[in-house]
């Protein structure tokens, strides 16, 4: 398991890279500069706990799948970055966007959240026996 979490921390955190690179290109800064955080290895890791309904759902619909994913994927990002902004300070900040709750997750992101939670299952069935 503590395997599988590395990994998933590790896609996570390559995702998130990628996405705030690309993003910095789009702004037209052309060095592709990224960002993110040590808690968003914890927090991507911690998609191992999905693992039982990976396996559940594998035979189900995509979009059923995606969804519930993308659901799980936004009450994570919602609670972790509820505790955080009372600890630590949360990494990210979504106020400026009109389709935020709380600052803390974006509506508008939700295809991307399903993409991402279909990402983490193929990652599953990929690394499932170690």
């Amino acid at each position: 398991m503590l395997i599988r979490f590395m990994i998933y921390g590790l896609a996570g955190w390559t995702m998130e890279i990628l996405w705030t690179g690309a993003a910095s290109l789009l702004r037209g800064d052309f060095m592709l500069k990224s960002s993110t955080s040590l808690w968003m290895f914890l927090i991507y890791g911690s998609a191992v706990f999905l693992e039982p309904v990976f396996a559940v759902l594998e035979n189900s619909p995509v979009v059923l799948r995606g969804g519930l994913y993308m659901l799980f994927i936004f009450l994570a990002e919602f609670a972790t970055g509820t505790l955080l902004q009372k600890t630590a300070g949360c990494p990210w900040d979504y106020s400026s966007s009109r389709y935020s709750i709380n600052g803390l997750i974006r509506l508008d992101y939700a295809p991307v959240w399903f993409a991402v939670g279909m990402i983490f299952e193929k990652i599953y069935f990929v690394f499932k026996g170690i």
